[in-house]
């Protein structure tokens, strides 16, 4: 399989779009169906789960990524307490709050920063993130397929002057795309249980380089 490259993948700046979200099996097919739409709409995403360096503490590897991004994507609907611990996880709004703070505070392009804040249901962060308020919220209702709309939405009217699929024809895209994606990973002898994010963003890069 040759190296994708054929669309935009490139890291630059306003190319990039820092995915904020839980890493769990319960939202990981809303976190692949949005990794998928993100490329498929021509920009880079960007995960924490990119960098693993033991020498950096990880809200360092975090500030590094999110000054590499002017867009970010912050979904704030896991808030149920853990089952072992009885408490919340806190690391999206800690996040979506420093993207926030680059925007207002940081130089140059950084305060072009644009994000979209995701929640399962309308309304229902203001029962926990009422700072918020006035920020426009968009509602998956746990559906990858909506989670796919809404972001190709909202990166279509933030790059007005970049073309891109319609939200539902990447949708149907994604599904052909998860139907190839075992096939995929035995020809480099990749185990689907086992893919990093690094993996899994290269393997939609070459699958989009062969399906444009």
């Amino acid at each position: 399989m040759s190296e994708p490259g054929s669309r935009p993948t490139g890291t630059a700046y306003r190319q990039s779009v820092f995915i904020n979200c839980p890493f769990d099996l319960q939202y990981q097919p809303l976190f692949e169906a949005i990794v998928f739409a993100v490329s498929d709409c021509g920009f880079q995403p960007r995960s924490a789960l990119e960098i693993d360096d033991g020498s950096q503490i990880r809200i360092q590897n975090i500030f590094s990524i999110i000054s590499g991004c002017k867009f970010g994507i912050h979904d704030i609907s896991k808030t149920e307490l853990d089952a072992v611990n009885q408490l919340p996880r806190f690391n999206m709004p800690l996040e979506l709050g420093v993207f926030l703070g680059a925007k207002r505070y940081g130089q140059g392009g950084q305060k072009e920063k644009i994000c979209l804040i995701l929640d399962r249901a309308s309304y229902r962060y203001q029962k926990f993130l009422s700072d918020i308020a006035g920020q426009d919220i968009r509602a998956h209702g746990d559906d990858p397929r909506m989670a796919i709309s809404l972001v190709r939405n909202w990166l279509r009217n933030a790059s007005p002057l970049i073309t891109m699929p319609g939200g539902e024809a990447i949708g149907d895209r994604y599904h052909e795309f998860r139907n190839a994606l075992p096939s995929l990973c035995r020809t480099l002898k990749l185990s689907t249980l086992e893919l990093t994010f690094t993996d899994y963003r290269w393997l939609i890069a070459a699958w989009l380089d062969q399906n444009p």
